[in-house]
Formats: C-alpha cells, structure tokens, sequence
C-alpha cells in the first residue's frame, strides 16, 4: 500500500539541466579568451569549486554563478577583465530566467497519481527559482504540499514523512537523481521510482545504490510512472516496470 508519493521537479516535471550544461559551455567560451581551455581542465576546475561552495552556497543558478566566478579569477591568475566576469553573472541569470518547459507527458501521469494518492513535491535549489518554476510549471494546484528544501538526504525525507503521518514502507519517491531522489528513501525503507534524464550532473552521479535494488523500480519515461507506483504499492520485489 503506498500512501503518500514524492515527485521531484527538476528534470523529473520540467527540464532544468541543459541549461545548466549550456552556461558551463558559455563559461568555457568567456574562459578561453584568456587561457587555452584544453590544458586548463577548465570543466574540472568549476566542478571543484561548486563542490567546495555548496555547504555554503547551496545548490541552483546562484550558486553556479558564484563558483563560475571564483574559477574564472582562479584559472585566469586574476587577470581576468571585469566586463567578463559581468558576462558570467549574466550567465547566471539566464539559467535564472529559463522558460519551465514539461517533460513529454509528466502532467498527465501527475495527474493519474494524485487521482489515487496524496502527492508531494519535494525539490532542492534556490528558494525564489524553484518557487518560480513551479508556480510557472501549472502543476502546483495536484500537490498536496510543497516542499523545498536546501538538501535532499535522509533527515529531510524523514521530516516530510513524518509531517505528513507516513510511514517509511507506504512512500514512493519519483525522481532522476539516484543520489538524491533514490538513495535517501530507499535508506529509509521507501521506495525509489527512478526515471533517469538524458543528461546529469555530475554530483548528482554519485550514489551507492546498487542495480537491482528491490525496492527501486526503474522507468523510461512518464508513461511508466503509474505502473511503478502500483507496483510498489503491491509490495512485490520491482526490477523494473
């Protein structure tokens, strides 16, 4: 029996990580006026320093601005001009402005599960940007709650369940980050529904859930959504659905 189902946003309802991609693709190209990008590891070296900033800066668009930043004065020995660093920041509030485009078929399987379930959001990021996206996104009005939060582990899922007056076993999360929208529930003893995005972060790759785990099913897209979630609620051993 599954009480209560979880979707994530980003790359789940609405398409969030191809823009994130074309920035870091801007950035390499702002970078390159003053350095040779192909020996600076420029990717790696950004990478690095949005994993150093996000116990302070989080996660999102500001973020990844900020970090763009403190990488193009590193990488560039500090000679890097100030009308580029004003570029990187535009950068930054591009992603910020980016239109909430639906995956193909998500509203229609959000709207088949909250017919049968209470469904929750649960997303991380920027509060005034993922705010943002939902109100654009048209979905709000099928949640019964809406949370964002600044992490998304096992505390935090555990204190949404717990509000809610969910038991662990009776939760399914719906999402495409194995470290994220996975590996928490499933420690919790939930299930994982995971619908993987053509394109990752690569923070977000790295988890420790191994393939087959029985309480994760694994879908291709949003049309397979309801079929996982009633196979989590029949409690059987899911592969895939």
């Amino acid at each position: 029996m599954i009480d209560l189902v979880g979707f994530d946003g980003d790359d789940t309802l609405w398409h969030s990580e191809g823009y994130y991609q074309h920035a870091g693709a801007e950035f390499e190209r702002i970078v390159g006026r003053w350095i040779d990008v192909a020996d600076a590891e420029v990717r790696s070296r950004l990478y690095a320093a949005e994993r150093r900033n996000l116990a302070l800066f989080g996660y999102g668009a500001k973020s990844m601005a900020l970090s763009m930043v403190e990488a193009a004065i590193e990488l560039t020995d500090g000679h890097i001009a100030a009308t580029d660093i004003h570029a990187i920041i535009a950068l930054g509030k591009r992603v910020l402005e980016h239109p909430v485009e639906l995956l193909p078929g998500i509203r229609d399987a959000v709207a088949t599960v909250a017919a049968c379930h209470r469904i929750v959001l649960i997303t991380k990021g920027d509060l005034f940007h993922q705010e943002r996206k939902v109100a654009q996104s048209g979905l709000a009005d099928l949640f019964h709650r809406i949370e964002i939060v600044s992490e998304k582990d096992r505390h935090s899922y555990a204190r949404v369940l717990a509000e809610c007056g969910v038991e662990p076993a009776r939760f399914a999360m719906v999402g495409n980050s194995m470290r994220s929208d996975i590996e928490p529930v499933v420690e919790l003893g939930a299930w994982g529904v995971h619908m993987p995005y053509h394109v990752t972060w690569a923070h977000e790759l790295e988890h420790g859930v191994e393939g087959g785990h029985p309480r994760v099913v694994v879908v291709d897209s949003p049309a397979r959504i309801v079929a996982a979630i009633a196979h989590c609620a029949r409690s059987g051993t899911p592969q895939a659905a």
